[in-house]
Parts: structure tokens; C-alpha cells; sequence
């Protein structure tokens, strides 16, 4: 079985294993990484040799910290990256190059339907009718996008949503509230197999479907990086949230996973903080002094047009994985629509958590 695991920040592990009587056997570790003492690698083979086939990836890393000779050091490799790459390869995972990738990038459309789309082409690549997708949003109205479990009159003031004539919608989600306005918004969206995760635990999918956007902002002169659960951070302030959701394949088959960004290109706090009920607490929390610190733009920290931000993020996803240029079908936006009339601009789903 072969299993592959690019430690988010880091290298690719590469892992080769056998399974035999319920353990491991005749495991083999290889990657661009770096390790000293050269034995180091030998050591980190047999620390695998032997270990059931049930262990989790802390229990595979613990092993392998035993078995370090004294003094070892990695760089681009951890314990826990070599113990995710044997779960991978274990669970029978895929890889982002075993895809054909599509982007769809098309024009402003409403939030409520943005929401629809995302349930609907997760769906379909659920069905196996869709290839993988990333999808770009552009944002046909000011909105504040809820989790899924979020109290609405907890998140949302609703006499400065409509003073500045902000909609608001639930996602099918979790997560924090968003704020978006045309044009100060990066949102986009990746709806993948359930496979491209397998052996990953939650957190670790996370940073895993995240990795690719921070090597394109790190090519942009953005040092980013992921801070968990769900951010993505720099040294001058956290840049983007992301949130996911889990749909189940025909049948209860293989499904699929909605993983999507939003992120702060350029926002008016000011209007961020008359919509949102954002506490003291909250802000405590993330060890932030005011609201308008709670991002920083991406505009000042870039100097680029957010159309050109978007289109060195595609460009440097095509560069790894390949990325075909497509588009929503005609039935796909019909159903869309539906969802979005019936679901997401009902008050029933919006206050769904009064």
C-alpha cells in the first residue's frame, strides 16, 4: 500500500507498507525531507515494523519518537506527518494529482445562491457526475454568511445589517460569522472526493486543503500559514477563515467535502463592527485588543489588484495540479436556484438557531 502526506508547511513523506496478520510489515519511508543522522530513516522504518494496523497516527509518531537515535533532527518532516502518511495509505488514499481539476470562476451571483451552489456541486462530486472542483466566488451583494450552529441574534445586529443593507445567510457549515462586500472579498471553495482525505483526521484536513494556498500567497511575498482549527495567519494578522462539511455518496457510499475560504482583501471594519455582534470575549479569545485588528487586508500586504491576488492563486493551483477551466451546467443552476428559493432564503433555515 502506498500513502502519500505533504506536512503542511513542509515536505512530502512518501510511505510503502505491507499489512500482515493485522500489523505492519516491510514499511518503507522516502521523501524530499531532510533527516540526520542518516540511520535516523532505519530507525524510523522498524519504529513502524510490527505496530498494528488499527494505530492511529499519534500512536505511529510516539513510536517513532522512541525509536530516534539521540540528537535527530528533521526538517520538513515530523513523527506525525510519517504516522498520517501510513493512515493514508492504509484508508487507500488519494492524491491530488490522481485528478482532473476544474475551476469555475464565473460572475457575481447572489449569496443565498453561493450557498446553494456549494451543497449542490459537493453533491455532485459526491455522485461522481462532477470532477473535483475549486470554485472562485464573486459576490453580487454585501452579506454576512453564519455557521451552521451559530445563534443568529447572537452573530448578527439586525438593525446595522439593514441600515447598510446587508443580507444574511446561513451556511451549511460551521465556523464564525463572515463579513463580505463586493470586491474587499477572496471566497472560494473546493469540492473534493472524501478519498483526498482519507486517513487525514479533522484538524489535519484542514491544513492539508489549505497547504496549496499558502505556498501560492508565499509566492506573492506573504509568509502565511495554518493556524488551527480554522485560520490562516500571518505575522501581521490572521488573513482567512475556513470552514467545512461532509456530504454522504448515493446510497451512503464515498462522499465528498465542501472546504471553503473566505478571505480579507480589503474590509471596512467599521461597517464589520455595526453588523456584528463581536464580544470582548470573543476578541480576547484570539488575543486581539479590537476588532479592526482581527484581519489584515490583503491589499496592503500584496499591493496587487484582487484580480490579479485571484489569478496567481489559480495560477499556482494549475501549476501543481493541473486545472481545467469549466462551468456550472445548466442543471446544476437550476437546481442551485431551487435550493436557494426553498432553503436558503427562507426564515426557517436563516433562524434555524434563533
Amino acid at each position: 500500500m502506498h500513502g502519500e502526506y505533504k506536512v503542511p508547511g513542509g515536505k512530502l513523506v512518501v510511505v510503502d507498507v505491507d499489512v500482515e496478520d493485522g500489523v505492519l510489515r516491510r514499511a518503507r519511508v522516502a521523501g524530499d525531507f531532510f533527516l540526520e543522522p542518516d540511520e535516523a530513516l532505519d530507525a524510523v522504518n522498524h519504529a513502524l515494523d510490527g505496530a498494528p494496523a488499527d494505530t492511529d497516527a499519534a500512536g505511529l509518531a510516539a513510536r517513532i519518537d522512541a525509536a530516534l537515535p539521540e540528537g535527530t533532527v528533521m526538517y520538513g518532516l515530523t513523527s506525525e506527518g510519517v504516522g498520517i502518511a501510513v493512515r493514508r495509505a492504509l484508508a487507500h488514499a488519494t492524491d491530488w494529482t490522481d485528478y482532473d481539476w476544474q475551476l469555475i470562476h464565473e460572475g457575481p451571483q447572489a449569496p443565498a445562491l453561493h450557498m446553494a451552489l456549494d451543497e449542490v456541486l459537493t453533491a455532485e462530486v459526491a455522485a461522481g457526475r462532477r470532477p473535483p472542483t475549486l470554485r472562485v466566488w464573486e459576490w453580487g451583494a454585501p452579506a454576512v454568511i453564519i455557521g451552521s450552529f451559530q445563534s443568529l441574534r447572537n452573530e448578527v445586529d439586525p438593525e446595522g445589517a439593514r441600515r447598510h443593507g446587508i443580507e444574511v445567510v446561513r451556511r451549511i457549515s460551521g465556523g464564525g460569522a463572515m463579513f463580505v462586500e463586493p470586491g474587499n472579498t477572496i471566497t472560494y471553495s473546493l469540492s473534493v472526493p472524501e478519498a483526498l482525505v482519507q486517513g487525514l483526521s479533522f484538524q489535519d484536513s484542514y491544513a492539508y486543503l489549505d497547504d496549496w494556498v499558502l505556498g501560492a500567497l508565499g509566492d506573492m511575498g506573504i509568509r502565511a500559514w495554518y493556524q488551527p482549527l480554522n485560520d490562516i495567519a500571518t505575522d501581521q494578522g490572521k488573513i482567512a477563515g475556513a470552514a467545512q462539511k461532509r456530504l454522504v455518496g448515493p446510497a451512503g457510499g464515498p462522499g465528498a467535502v465542501l472546504h471553503h475560504v473566505t478571505m480579507a482583501y480589503d474590509i471596512d471594519a467599521d461597517k464589520m463592527v455595526d453588523v456584528l455582534r463581536i464580544g470582548r470575549e470573543k476578541l480576547s479569545d484570539k488575543g486581539t485588543g479590537s476588532a479592526k485588528k482581527r484581519v489584515d487586508p490583503l491589499r496592503r500586504q500584496t499591493g496587487l489588484p484582487r484580480e490579479a491576488v485571484i489569478e496567481r492563486m489559480t495560477d499556482s493551483f494549475r501549476l501543481r495540479y493541473g486545472l481545467a477551466d469549466g462551468k456550472v451546467t445548466d442543471e446544476e443552476l437550476a437546481r442551485a436556484e431551487e435550493l436557494a428559493r426553498t432553503k436558503f432564503t427562507s426564515p426557517e433555515w436563516t433562524a434555524r438557531v434563533p
